[in-house]
């Protein structure tokens, strides 16, 4: 007795009134204790797993079977346990159970039925329940918002938002987070800056609202927006505890403000949590400072802190960028033998993408042969990227078609091959990719480079003349262009990979959407201002080597965050070390 009551205590408020003795479910009270207990440790799982003899589930018939009687405290913390598909039907009978004993008009129950099966994803019956309420809380309203989100359901979640007779702070909190584990990162901060209009109601920000905010401004590179973000956390006087520091490490790292992120680390003091530590080892392994980033998790080692399946993957993409391979294989083997971390596919990958970049594209191929599983479309991606910059056209066409029996439409993968051919001069093999890609209405992803100026983001395409200061921009980047050949830039025509005479190239080369951001940052912004750029695509050589002239003709830091890494450029160099 001793020991469910302090169980209980640590999991239900002193003032509930089941902790009182004389409270007639006093068994049933029990029993929901054994059976939430029991779901806060399968939540601490890495992996959902089936049902055991000491799963929440057997819990629950045992205790049917002293015929207990189940009460509405009883399935909500029941229908926690079952979050992955394979638990459906689990979750299904547990609903008959709850139908039986007629709890289903519970608004507690309700929610958490709303719940497990959205994370079921089963959202038609998930809608159903919901629609079944005559007049649903606020819990249910925000439990079957999050429910559309999970499942990719944008526009039907927001559409929900708009219509809800009330809101709370979780409201607001579940469709800004919602937004962005949809990509839609600019509508979750439009969604902030309207939810400050309702401050005066005291609907105000709280410390989940503020970790997807960051989120959204880190996959943007949004950093002045970001810098508004930490600001108003400190005005809020919200506390930078582990969670709120680690998003604000990982915000600053994808900004390109390694150093500010350096500094919230620091600022966290002794009680960093793995994922503070991951997140800072991985900042450092994007912006390729990879020996600074394994000494961070030797550091950690030291100081007492296990690391996770996340660490590592930050310590292989430190590894990827650095060309660290011996060190790679060393990790990957006290990964498993000394930690007990059993490889994902995304450690797998890793390595694949560590050994293709690094030119050894038979032991790249060795990788994926030994997995223990099948290779996805990240791995096969890397094997063909890695064997393009090596011009090994075999394995090239062999993760071609790999990649497209797995996505047919990946555009990307014909665009990659087609590249293979074009620097070789085989014009009549890359015209045959493009009409296979016409004939399937398959579309190549275009160059799509962004700044932000004054808090407000530029978008620029390849050939991109859409902006209403196109004129003053396409000067500004010819006098940039006429500078660097008096200093000695020759475009490198071999990146256009166009059947194109020799000025139609050198044309096609100034207008690379990261050129046509930069001139726009140097028309906007003073002189020694740092530039910031991100790219959706890898940058090219030619711009690569055009940025590092400019950063030392003109003394401008140049930051450029495409799709594999960072690139800072200052004083002619590259922090890359022309190795991306």
């Amino acid at each position: 007795m001793s020991v469910a009551t302090a169980t209980t205590t640590r999991l239900i408020s002193s003032t509930h009134p089941t902790l009182h003795f004389n409270h007639p479910t006093l068994e049933s009270f029990l029993w929901n204790t054994l059976i939430r207990a029991h779901v806060q440790a399968s939540a601490s799982a890495a992996q959902p797993s089936p049902p055991t003899h000491y799963s929440p589930i057997s819990i629950f018939l045992r205790m049917r079977f002293h015929g207990v009687i189940p009460d509405f405290h009883t399935f909500p913390f029941l229908l926690q346990s079952f979050t992955s598909p394979s638990l459906l039907h689990f979750g299904r009978t547990v609903h008959a159970q709850i139908l039986r004993f007629g709890l289903q008009v519970d608004p507690f129950v309700q929610t958490s039925l709303i719940t497990m099966y959205s994370s079921c994803g089963n959202l038609g019956s998930a809608r159903q329940v919901f629609d079944e309420i005559p007049r649903p809380d606020l819990a249910s309203w925000n439990s079957i918002i999050n429910a559309n989100f999970q499942v990719g359901q944008v526009d039907v979640a927001r559409n929900l938002f708009d219509v809800m007779p009330e809101r709370n702070v979780i409201s607001w909190s579940c469709v800004i987070n919602g937004y962005v584990r949809c990509g839609k990162y600019k509508e979750a901060l439009a969604l902030f800056r309207e939810m400050q209009t309702f401050e005066v109601n005291y609907v105000r920000p709280n410390e989940f609202t503020m970790s997807g905010i960051l989120a959204a401004c880190g996959r943007l590179g949004a950093l002045e927006h970001g810098k508004w973000a930490h600001a108003y956390i400190d005005k809020c006087g919200m506390a930078v505890d582990v969670v709120l520091g680690t998003a604000l490490i990982d915000m600053y790292a994808k900004c390109g403000n390694i150093e500010k992120a350096r500094w919230v680390f620091g600022n966290l003091g002794p009680n960093k949590d793995v994922m503070a530590w991951s997140a800072m080892i991985s900042g450092l392994a994007m912006h390729g400072l990879a020996e600074e980033s394994l000494a961070l998790f030797s550091k950690m080692i030291n100081q007492g802190v296990r690391p996770n399946a996340v660490t590592f993957l930050a310590v292989f993409c430190a590894c990827v960028h650095g060309g660290l391979v011996r060190e790679a294989n060393n990790y990957f083997r006290r990964m498993s033998g000394y930690y007990g971390i059993t490889p994902t596919i995304q450690h797998y990958g890793c390595m694949v993408d560590l050994y293709a970049r690094a030119g050894l594209i038979r032991e790249a191929w060795n990788v994926v042969k030994s997995m223990p599983m099948e290779a996805d479309v990240l791995v096969w991606g890397a094997l063909l990227s890695g064997s393009r910059m090596q011009g090994d056209i075999d394995m090239c066409e062999l993760a071609l078609k790999k990649l497209i029996e797995l996505e047919p439409a990946n555009s990307g993968a014909y665009v990659l091959l087609s590249n293979v051919y074009a620097k070789k001069g085989m014009w009549e093999d890359v015209r045959h990719v493009r009409d296979v890609m016409e004939a399937k209405g398959i579309q190549k992803v275009p160059g799509c480079s962004s700044i932000e100026v004054g808090g407000v983001f530029h978008e620029f395409f390849v050939g991109d003349d859409s902006h209403p200061e196109t004129r003053q921009i396409h000067m500004m980047l010819e006098e940039i262009l006429e500078r660097l050949k008096g200093e000695g830039y020759v475009g490198n025509t071999k990146e256009v990979l166009l059947d194109l005479d020799e000025e139609g190239k050198e044309l096609a080369l100034s207008l690379h959407s990261e050129k046509l951001a930069l001139a726009y940052g140097f028309l906007k912004t003073s002189p020694g201002t740092p530039i910031r750029i991100v790219k959706n695509l890898r940058i090219c050589r030619d711009c690569h080597v055009a940025m590092k002239m400019i950063s030392k003709v003109f003394d401008r830091e140049i930051i450029v965050r495409d799709c594999n890494r960072f690139h800072h450029f200052a004083h002619g160099l590259c922090s890359c070390r022309d190795y991306w």
